[in-house]
């Protein structure tokens, strides 16, 4: 018998992020825009933390759900910011990222044959982890409404199948962030259907006008609730592969089963030096979203001065401006960019088909480069638009 792989992994495709980003070593003078890689580094107290626990051997396993002490300092640092209380015994678990936290909690819920709600354009990891399932995504356009979902909309796409609904603002791709009435709205439908809420929240610390507002503050959808965080984002710690994963008891023991059967527990000295980012080194965000504000209104502004329709972000360090008035497909426009100008950008359609017409621009990088890289654009799209008027 010819040997095999299972076909729904054969399908699945490479991330349209890392797609563009790989090409990157085929031009070296190419500012990279793609990666969401906060570049600033990892604070020096949370460095020093993790440090302190390789060299005192902490290097072993800790228990699956993670170190006591990092759960109680994880739960208690959401308490205080959003006054939500989950156990750090029964109810929370450190998991290797947000993505890690998304992986079980989809292993968990999904059957084949379940249904999904997913508002989109929507971050590129969740379809690939849903589709192993077996279980359906249903997408909800949120396009035509600013990038936030309509709960009329949202509660008209709800059948018997439906098994959850995933959320995610601050958005990435778009950046954009949940008006507190629309999620009372929201949450109003989410009360009336037997439905899980899976709601990741990696981006909250990264939001910059008002206060963000987490699904874990409605007590009626709390037992019915994930909430997926982590300090990949607010600490600038991608690497160090730390995610928090909150839900109601009775769920997450069985979450914390895949967890140990897939990665055991999250990397021991990243645990030690998380405790210290929360307890230490909770104003690191702020901090870091100062610089992101700059950033976000110049490459704004130098978008709507060249053309591009775009919303203007409110979180994260994103901006999806939309790229339909140059006749060409988001694929191309990345294509066609990176060679010839020198800037390397995201598809719209790395987030969903719903992403067509539309690229996303990281601007976690320097300012200075993120000056060459709009004038470059700028440039690129300027000829552009010139040769198509000949």
């Amino acid at each position: 018998m010819a040997l095999t792989i299972n076909p729904i992994v054969e399908k699945i495709e490479l991330s349209g992020i890392r797609k563009i980003s790989n090409l990157m070593s085929n031009y070296p003078d190419a500012i990279n825009l793609t990666v969401g890689q906060p570049d600033f580094p990892t604070p020096e107290l949370v460095k020093e933390a993790g440090l302190k626990a390789i060299r005192e051997d902490k290097t072993g396993y800790t228990l699956n759900s993670g170190l006591p002490a990092l759960r109680k300092a994880a739960s208690e640092f959401f308490e205080k910011k959003y006054g939500f209380t989950y156990d750090p015994q029964t109810e929370t678990v450190i998991t290797a990222g947000a993505s890690g936290g998304m992986n079980i909690v989809f292993r968990t819920i999904l059957e084949e044959g379940d249904e999904i709600i997913v508002p989109a354009p929507i971050f590129a990891g969740y379809d690939p982890l849903i589709t192993l399932t077996g279980a359906k995504i249903v997408y909800l356009d949120t396009t035509k409404t600013g990038f936030i979902p309509d709960p009329k909309e949202l509660e008209a796409l709800i059948t018997p199948k439906t098994k959850a609904i995933v959320f995610s603002y601050p958005s990435n791709p778009t950046g954009v962030t949940l008006p507190h009435d629309t999620m009372d709205e929201l949450v109003e439908v989410l009360a009336r259907h037997d439905v899980f809420v899976v709601s990741d929240e990696i981006y909250s610390e990264n939001t910059f006008e008002g206060k963000h507002k987490s699904f874990a503050e409605y007590p009626e959808i709390r037992n019915k609730l994930f909430l997926i965080h982590g300090l990949s984002k607010s600490h600038s710690m991608t690497g160090w592969r730390l995610g928090f994963l909150f839900g109601a008891a009775e769920w997450m023991q069985h979450t914390v089963k895949l967890h140990a059967h897939g990665t055991i527990c999250a990397n021991a000295s990243a645990q030690y030096a998380g405790i210290t980012a929360l307890t230490e080194c909770a104003d690191t965000p702020a901090e870091m979203n100062k610089e992101y504000i700059v950033r976000r209104d110049y490459v704004y502004d130098r978008l709507v001065a060249m053309g591009f329709d775009t919303v203007k972000p409110n979180g994260a360090f994103y901006i999806f401006p939309s790229m339909k008035h140059l006749n060409m497909t988001a694929d191309e426009f990345a294509h066609r960019l990176l060679p010839e100008a020198g800037v390397a950008v995201v598809p719209g359609t790395a987030f969903t088909h719903l992403g067509e017409g539309y690229v996303r621009i990281s601007y976690a990088y320097a300012y200075d480069q993120l000056v060459i890289a709009m004038d470059r654009m700028e440039k690129w799209v300027n000829d552009w638009k010139a040769n198509e008027a000949k």
